[in-house]
């Protein structure tokens, strides 16, 4: 077998033919917490922050990556035979290295075909609009009986904007019920015609003040912040999320200038406090990263309400867990 033939095997499926093609990452079915009623999240690729605490870094990145799970790795050594050009290493005490500048993803994946100990994982998988759709769909009656639907999410789903727009405007030609969650840090001109497919944001808050939300995630948040006010303007329901991240952005200050902020919002239902928890930090490992909040203790239940008592102070329903 020719290698040119053996790349074709994993070539993005319709990559030649035309078709709009997206990087989805992940499909969650019956969600109860991300928009009205039971949902199907639909997860893109990409994502133009850096949050400290993100628990789904595998979709920072808009490209295919691979996740390796050492604690099922058996040894076995058939990734480093099937790799067409041996970025694969064997490293006592570490498992296998992948020198991911010389993967050939996503032309290839013969590793995650002969890994049946499912130590290696490919995260994103290039996807037309149909094929989403037609995902979605499975669960419709689950849909019709609760007001459920399908929501968007990421990474940034904004990330993707020609495809994130085919699927908000097929969804709703095929009668679903749509939602995105949402940093925000996106152009409005791209944004704009999204939300006229939309029927409920999400929209996520991580801190008010503009230098302290770069330090935490890259980039300040004052675009951030023109969007929200920009969504509310055209009458779409809205929830807005705080990520509380113990040290980062529970100041008492911060929760204040939130709620202060979200109070003068017109179409806003609730904001959600959403407290911090460890569980995406396996998958940071998992991409060779080293997670930046490696051993921060979440809150306890009495301290997480607690800090939602100092917002409820203010004209906005707050409600924690989302």
């Amino acid at each position: 077998m020719t290698l040119r033939k053996r790349f074709q095997i994993f070539r993005p499926k319709a990559a030649d033919n035309g078709r709009l093609l997206g990087v989805v990452s992940d499909f969650q079915r019956f969600s109860i917490h991300d928009g009205p009623g039971i949902r199907t999240i639909v997860f893109l690729k990409g994502c133009p922050l850096r949050c400290q605490w993100c628990q789904n870094p595998e979709s920072m990145q808009a490209r295919p990556e691979i996740l390796y799970i050492r604690n099922n790795c058996i040894g076995c050594n058939q990734c480093l035979e099937a790799c067409p050009t041996h970025c694969i290493e064997a490293v006592s005490g570490r498992g296998i290295v992948i020198d991911k500048a010389a993967c050939l993803l996503p032309l290839c994946g013969a590793c995650q075909a002969v890994c049946y100990a499912n130590a290696i994982n490919i995260c994103g998988r290039y996807l037309g609009v149909d094929e989403v759709l037609e995902e979605v769909e499975l669960d419709r009656e689950f849909y019709e009986r609760s007001g459920g639907g399908v929501t968007f999410s990421g990474g940034e789903p904004f990330a993707q904007p020609r495809f994130l727009l085919a699927l908000a405007a097929g969804a709703k030609a095929r009668g679903l019920h749509t939602a995105i969650e949402t940093c925000g840090q996106a152009d409005w001109e791209v944004m704009e015609p999204v939300l006229a497919h939309l029927d409920t944001v999400l929209y996520d808050l991580k801190h008010m003040d503009p230098e302290i939300h770069r330090r935490l995630t890259g980039v300040d948040n004052r675009r951030i912040l023109d969007n929200l006010r920009r969504i509310d303007r055209l009458g779409l329901p809205i929830r807005v999320r705080l990520p509380l991240v113990p040290g980062r952005n529970d100041s008492p200050e911060n929760l204040r200038a939130t709620a202060a902020f979200v109070a003068e919002l017109t179409h806003v239902e609730a904001l959600d406090v959403l407290p911090y928890h460890r569980m995406g930090e396996p998958k940071w490992g998992q991409l060779d990263k080293d997670y930046p909040l490696h051993g921060l203790a979440p809150y306890t239940k009495d301290a997480v309400f607690a800090l939602a008592a100092i917002m409820e102070a203010y004209p906005i329903r707050v409600t924690v867990g989302g």
